[in-house]
Order: C-alpha cells, then sequence, then structure tokens
C-alpha cells in the first residue's frame, strides 16, 4: 500500500461552511486519497443547521452513513423528511430520485457522505430554480482542474444559432 492510499482524518483539517441555515464542517477524504472514481467526506453539522441546498446529481450518485447523532434528510421529488441516527445508510441514486438535504439533529449529526466521482456533472437545486455545471473535476474533486464551474438560472436558455 502507498501512502497515497490511506489518510488519517485526524491528520486533515476542516473546512468550515457557514451561510445563513447552512453550517458545516468537511474533511475530505477521499480526495485526500489516490482514490479518482469514489469520493468520500467526513461531515460534522451542528443541531439546527442544514448541509448543502437541498439538490440531486445528473450524473454522480451519492451515499450517506450516520457516524453519530441525530438529524433529519428530505428525500426525493416531495421532500419526505425522514429521522437519521447512528447505523443508517441512505442510497440517492442519480436523477430527481436522489433529491436530498439533511438538517442535525439534537446535539447534531457526524456522517460520512460518499459519491461516484464522475464529470460532467449537473447539479439541480429544485427549491431554487438553479443548476450548477462541472466539468474537468468532479463536484467535490479538485478544483483547480475545473474547467466548467458555473451556477445559472435553470430556465436560462438562448437559441443554439442566436445571432450566428
Amino acid at each position: 500500500m502507498s501512502d497515497d492510499q490511506l489518510v488519517d482524518e485526524a491528520d486533515l483539517e476542516w473546512s468550515d461552511v457557514e451561510h445563513g441555515d447552512h453550517e458545516f464542517r468537511r474533511k475530505q477524504l477521499g480526495a485526500a486519497t489516490a482514490g479518482d472514481e469514489l469520493g468520500c467526506s467526513l461531515y460534522e453539522l451542528p443541531e439546527g443547521k442544514q448541509d448543502w441546498l437541498r439538490h440531486y446529481h445528473e450524473g454522480n450518485e451519492e451515499a450517506l452513513f450516520v457516524l453519530s447523532g441525530t438529524g433529519t434528510i428530505s428525500l426525493g421529488p416531495d421532500a419526505e423528511e425522514h429521522d437519521l441516527s447512528a447505523g443508517d445508510y441512505v442510497a440517492l441514486p442519480r436523477g430527481e430520485a436522489g433529491t436530498h438535504a439533511i438538517e442535525g439533529g439534537e446535539g447534531g449529526l457526524r456522517y460520512l457522505m460518499m459519491s461516484t466521482m464522475n464529470e460532467p456533472d449537473i447539479t439541480v437545486y429544485p427549491d431554487d430554480d438553479k443548476v450548477g455545471l462541472y466539468a474537468g473535476s468532479a463536484p467535490g474533486g479538485a478544483k483547480d482542474e475545473r474547467t466548467l464551474s458555473t451556477y445559472l438560472d435553470r430556465n436560462a436558455e438562448v437559441a443554439y444559432w442566436d445571432e450566428e
């Protein structure tokens, strides 16, 4: 086994995100190793706070495994809420069926989020009517390798032959 195949979570720095009701800490375990096709991040989500905006991926499948604490996850296009606790595993397939948002419960939530690392990818944010477009590196991948990373109004459209 080479040194880039094994990482100790304690050796990685947390990245912190705080924006209104969205607040969490994250360690990108997969990005710290030699893996190409599987991403994995450790998250800590405080009580009453959410991770990312509710979304789904068109090009990548995700899964979450709860390590400790409690929380809720809203799933699917109807945002059906489910309680989360230690030992729970949630599969998040590509497409609308994988729509999700996570909120920390009493005492917070600690979990692993895994994903395939396919690119290009489109992330759809149904509550915000926007999309994220990524090429060169999958969401959660190396940003310095990304050739396209942008967020657009979901209905932004121009004619193919516009002014050509």
